[in-house]
């Protein structure tokens, strides 16, 4: 029997589904950060896994989005053989067109980061299309739809290598995970691609992250295969090397480990891993020729009730009277609440203010004596002064760092995850500090912003320099003026104390 799927029913699902993935965890996931948050034992972790539970309340609450990275969109389609399209245009431009409203609706504006020509002008194409698109033709009468919508940082992280056919799957994930740092924002899954091509390997460790979270279920009742046997092995294996939640040392680094295989050629082993961040985001839906398919909301009884507080020994800082001398007390690991204004830049503004510098012109903000956040915010909505305001991924800036904290006199930088040498060699050259704001909780971060002014590059849209005054912002001091990183001496200390516990 033939199905007609109209044009309007998948745009309206696919718009539907981006916007509900934009502001709800899905279930297990959350389940999986509180039983993770509930057994932590590094404090520092602990407090990072409360801000994303927090958050996570808070926006399927409000219904704004979990990160300010609301991704560029993956799209899986299977096409029943028994289908008919009621269409007037191809199907990836009907697809995109979901994507188009789902970005652009007023109610919840999701930020657009998909760029045009990629090595060359990188023009923001203002939708965040076009999507990544998968089709398979499959047996049946309906259209299987899975989405996600994937954080630039975690997908930053994703690693492949064409091993030899003797070589071990687990040596080079363990190789590899501790290389990606915590960029990719644990909590989180990492998806595993063996076999195939090259492309299949991604492909197919991309799939794996819209698998829900069940290794507990895979534990109780045994691995029946070689994907399931390497699944169980790295679950266990990743969560001993003591990363931990942000990549600041504790038990939990996965969440769980998603490994999908696929026949391959005789000289080789091709494998792909693919980290899902603290913002997991997917949904499915079926089409089946009777109308749209809307995602039904969930409870909001199926979030944990948390609360974070800050410690006594919190630090309290008045970023408009901060001075250089003072940061140099400041310790590896120490909570710091910042209050007062800071500036913002990122990627693109931090190439142009270093062009600038290169060429002798004069630059259109005073860093000297500043703090500078590593963000691209959200548009704001309805009363917000800015929408949620998450931290990027610092390692991106570090080949920027030596020139802007030696020509500028910049005190300090506010970003996401570690540091590389590059910078923390700048860093304690200069005296300078670095702050880690958590990966994963942008709506709760925003509402520490009281006040959000352009004050330069407007052209760079969520790239350009933003003025914030903030109200007690949380972060934790990640790299002090003497170059000591707490993702070097967390995850170090983490890993020997899980060892150690596990010889006893």
């Amino acid at each position: 029997m033939t199905t007609v799927i109209r044009q309007d029913d998948l745009i309206e699902s696919v718009a539907d589904a981006l916007q509900f993935i934009s502001y709800y965890h899905p279930k297990d996931f959350i389940q999986g950060v509180y039983e993770a948050y509930q057994k932590e034992e590094s404090q520092a972790a602990k407090d990072a896994m409360a801000q994303i539970l927090i958050n996570s309340r808070m926006c399927a609450q409000g219904h704004r989005p979990i990160c300010q990275d609301t991704g560029i969109v993956t799209v899986f389609v299977n096409v029943g053989m028994n289908v008919q399209w009621d269409c007037d245009m191809p199907l990836d431009d009907v697809i995109n067109e979901g994507v188009r409203r789902a970005y652009t609706h007023p109610d919840n504006v999701l930020r657009a980061s998909v760029l045009a020509d990629p090595d060359g002008k990188r023009q923001n194409t203002k939708d965040n299309t076009p999507a990544i698109i998968h089709y398979k033709i499959v047996p049946g009468d309906t259209v299987e739809v899975h989405v996600a919508a994937k954080g630039g940082g975690s997908e930053a992280k994703s690693k492949f290598a064409m091993l030899n056919p003797s070589d071990s799957v687990v040596d080079w994930v363990l190789k590899m995970v501790p290389q990606m740092g915590a960029g990719w924002c644990p909590p989180g899954m990492l998806g595993i691609g063996i076999g195939g091509t090259a492309e299949k390997a991604m492909e197919l460790a991309k799939e794996s992250l819209l698998d829900p979270i069940d290794i507990h279920d895979l534990k109780a009742r045994g691995a029946s295969n070689r994907a399931e046997e390497l699944r169980l092995e790295l679950f266990d294996k990743v969560n001993e090397l003591g990363i931990g939640a942000q990549g600041l040392g504790g038990l939990t680094t996965v969440l769980d480990v998603k490994v999908k295989d696929y026949p391959t050629h005789a000289a080789n082993k091709p494998v792909a891993i693919i980290p899902n961040c603290a913002a997991t985001r997917h949904a499915h839906f079926t089409l089946d020729g009777t109308g749209p398919s809307l995602q039904t909301p969930p409870s909001l009884d199926d979030w944990p009730e948390i609360t974070w507080e800050v410690g006594e020994n919190v630090r309290r800082v008045n970023l408009d009277t901060v001075t250089p001398e003072d940061v140099k007390d400041w310790q590896p690991g120490e909570t710091v609440l910042l209050s007062g204004k800071m500036l913002t830049g990122r990627d693109a503004a931090h190439k142009k203010m270093v062009d600038m510098i290169e060429k002798g012109e004069e630059l259109p903000v005073d860093l000297k004596g500043r703090f500078i956040y590593y963000v691209g915010p959200v548009d704001p909505v309805r009363e917000e002064v800015v929408g949620p305001a998450g931290p990027t991924t610092a390692t991106r800036m570090d080949k920027f760092t030596h020139t802007m904290l030696e020509k500028t006199g910049l005190t300090g930088m506010i970003g996401k995850a570690e540091r590389g040498q590059v910078a923390i060699d700048a860093i304690k050259e200069f005296g300078a500090v670095y702050l880690m704001a958590v990966g994963g909780s942008a709506y709760l971060v925003s509402k520490a912003i009281k006040n959000a002014e352009v004050v330069a590059f407007p052209e760079l849209g969520m790239e350009a320099i933003y003025e914030f005054e903030v109200e007690d912002m949380p972060v934790t001091v990640a790299v002090d003026s003497r170059g000591s990183s707490v993702h070097q001496t967390g995850p170090a200390e983490w890993h020997e104390k899980i060892i150690a516990a596990k010889a006893v």
